[in-house]
């Protein structure tokens, strides 16, 4: 396969391996880590999870990355990347430490959350920087094989970090420090690791310009308006985010469902506000949790390979519009049901149609989008993205009873992703020039 071929050639470039390790260890400790916040907050069982405090949790965990990140550019500019990777990841160990003896002393929750955001919010530094330096370490003629195949790995690290979380956390007696801890090791080895690669090899250029800090912050803040300005004019990449964020929000509702599927209605833990006790047998909804996230990783994967195909044959929006539909139509049947079968099915079906519709809407913008505004349309992107799914636990968080199980959120997500597949149907055909 082509695929392997290219990154076998990659892997024979030191720097590009050497940078390569550094991510995997780094985005494995990031599954580690949110595995271990999320599993904290609805499995403990001396807990009373809500799905008000599932939606804190989501919003610790992404909106770090929304708001830091489109500012996160102008210091990786100034300091010496090698340099974020080692006191980065040095600093996430430390601050993960923290949080895992915050854990064992039972501690606020509010103390809690300042600990976990502080260790997400370094990580969009971290990974901004693996993304700047890849061109310091590979050449021209092989960087686009290289901007596929390395965040890929990452993201399959972080999902074998995870996984390895739920396995750690249900061997050691429900223990979510040494989950934590485990978390703090892998970023204490990616610091060590990026030392295996020069100070000065990933940039940026000493002899570069550089304006003042606060013309530069300016600067970006007046660049992601130019780049909202300009999306407007851009009628087609706009209303492909439109979509995409409506989808995402769907994904972000459906989730916190299952995490408290999984927490009361599939486990013998006790439901929030009885008397009874707590502590109840939350291991088996863990275990399906766990699964349920791989399979969704699964349907991750198969959208990744089926998306350029279907692209290929109906468009991004043809695409876009059959995710939608198929989401429409089997999310009610899978999900009313409430059973570990059925949901686990649509984990798959909704884990392909939401990714095979990013897939689509990236090609959708990188298309429709000029090339001097595309960072930033994409910075505005990546806000929407996280912002929509934190937005989607929060309305979750009013709707869902303690158990998790709600026919009207279901029924209503089904309908929202009607509309969406009926919006996409009708923009099609008013914008069919490259779309049909």
């Amino acid at each position: 396969m082509s695929v392997v071929r290219d990154l076998r050639v990659l892997l024979r470039l030191g720097d590009f391996r050497r940078l390569l390790g550094v991510r995997l260890l780094s985005q494995s400790a990031d599954g580690v880590y949110q595995v271990a916040l999320a599993t904290y907050v609805v499995f403990s069982p001396e807990k009373q999870t809500s799905p008000a405090a599932i939606a804190s949790a989501m919003a610790v965990l992404l909106l770090p990355y929304s708001l830091v990140g489109p500012f996160a550019g102008v210091l990786l500019d100034r300091w010496p990347r090698r340099q974020v990777f080692l006191y980065g990841n040095l600093l996430r160990a430390a601050l993960a430490c923290c949080t895992a003896l915050l854990i064992l002393g039972s501690a606020p929750d509010w103390l809690f959350y300042a600990s976990a955001l502080s260790v997400t919010a370094v990580n969009r530094f971290v990974l901004a920087g693996l993304s700047a330096a890849l061109p310091r370490v590979v050449d021209t003629d092989r960087l686009v094989t290289a901007n596929a195949l390395s965040p890929t790995a990452g993201t399959l690290a972080a999902t074998a970090g995870g996984g390895l979380a739920f396995a750690v956390r249900i061997l050691s007696s429900d223990s979510d420090a040494a989950v934590v801890l485990l978390g703090a090791a892998l970023y204490l080895c990616g610091a060590l690791a990026s030392l295996r690669l020069g100070r000065e090899l990933l940039g940026p250029d000493p002899s570069a310009y550089r304006p003042r800090l606060r013309a530069a912050v300016a600067s970006t803040a007046h660049g992601l308006v130019e780049g909202l300005r300009h999306l407007g004019e851009r009628r087609t990449a706009a209303r492909a985010l439109a979509a995409m964020t409506l989808l995402r929000f769907c994904y972000g509702a459906l989730t916190v469902m299952v995490l408290m599927l999984c927490r009361y209605a599939w486990s013998d833990a006790t439901r929030p506000g009885d008397a009874s006790g707590g502590a109840g047998s939350a291991s088996d909804g863990l275990a399906l949790l766990g699964l349920a996230v791989g399979i969704s990783g699964a349907g991750f994967f198969a959208a990744a390979l089926l998306t350029p195909w279907a692209v290929g044959r109906l468009g991004p929006y043809g695409w876009m519009v059959v995710c939608a539909t198929a989401a429409a139509v089997l999310e009610p049947a899978l999900g009313l049901p409430f059973t570990p079968v059925p949901i686990l099915i649509a984990a798959f079906v909704l884990g392909l149609v939401t990714q095979g519709s990013k897939i689509a809407t990236d090609t959708v913008v990188q298309t429709e989008v000029d090339d001097a505004f595309r960072g930033r349309v994409f910075s505005l992107y990546d806000v929407l993205f996280n912002v929509a799914f934190v937005g989607a636990a929060a309305v979750a968080a009013l709707v869902l009873p303690a158990d998790g199980r709600s026919a009207v959120l279901v029924v209503a997500v089904a309908v929202l992703y009607a509309s969406v597949a009926l919006l996409l149907s009708s923009w099609r055909r008013a914008e069919g020039r490259c779309f049909t």
